[in-house]
């Protein structure tokens, strides 16, 4: 059984980049081979044993609701909905108001990393961690930010975008200690990365969990358009 059942997704976003692709919907909502990708997302953490969903809701939140009231039972997730933007770090912080447990699983509405949780758990556990991320080594890329680590996994540092021959990237799902990060961050609207990563890392013991997985960030239409192909296969 997974030791934390509980996760925030982080599904408000406006999903400008998108809207030629997707005019008329949130981008967690967007088809992939006919099934919005919220579908695939919620149902990678079913079958890795999470089993309470928190939505961190803003942009079109009525259609993402009619969709999570179609698909999941009412007693299986909560919604949290923003009266006003208050970017990645501000929407968990809204959204752990429903977080009952220690730690908490964050991801984003508009990624999927095939990760192995369990694994991820088990090096924030060991290392005593408040903040654990799952890192993918990439070749040539400058869509992404890079975060080294040390030999123990320790993160020590993040690049901005640049163009990069290989690196670890930021895969989006986060093992979140809830207390210290409520207690680490302003409320308001700030970032997850900026005001929480970068500014506690040096302080505070966060780890990245490194494996070799599979990861799609649909948030462009180059990489939605090749969804469509590959989540045939993986799904």
């Amino acid at each position: 059984m997974m030791p934390v059942q509980e996760a925030i997704i982080l599904a408000g976003g406006l999903g400008t980049r998108l809207r030629e692709e997707v005019p008329d919907l949130p981008k967690c909502l967007a088809p992939v081979n006919g099934k919005p990708f919220l579908h695939y997302l919620i149902h990678f953490l079913q079958k890795a044993g999470i089993e309470k969903f928190i939505f961190s809701l803003g942009y079109k939140a009525e259609t993402v609701i009619a969709f999570i009231e179609a698909t999941l039972p009412k007693s299986a997730y909560q919604l949290v909905i923003e009266e006003e933007p208050l970017g990645t770090g501000g929407g968990i912080r809204l959204a752990m108001q429903a977080v009952e447990g220690k730690n908490v699983w964050v991801l984003n509405g508009d990624s999927i990393a095939l990760v192995n949780l369990e694994e991820q758990f088990k090096l924030h556990e060991s290392q005593s961690s408040i903040g654990t991320l799952a890192l993918i080594p990439q070749q040539q890329f400058d869509r992404y930010g890079t975060v080294a680590i040390d030999g123990n996994n320790r993160i020590t540092g993040f690049e901005e975008k640049k163009w990069q021959e290989s690196g670890l990237i930021n895969a989006g799902i986060y093992l979140l200690d809830t207390t210290t990060f409520l207690q680490s961050t302003p409320k308001g609207n700030f970032s997850l990365e900026t005001e929480f990563l970068q500014r506690c890392y040096s302080t505070l013991p966060l780890y990245g969990y490194v494996e070799p997985a599979y990861f799609i960030d649909i948030g462009v239409p180059e990489d939605y358009r090749r969804a469509q192909q590959e989540f045939a296969q993986l799904f």
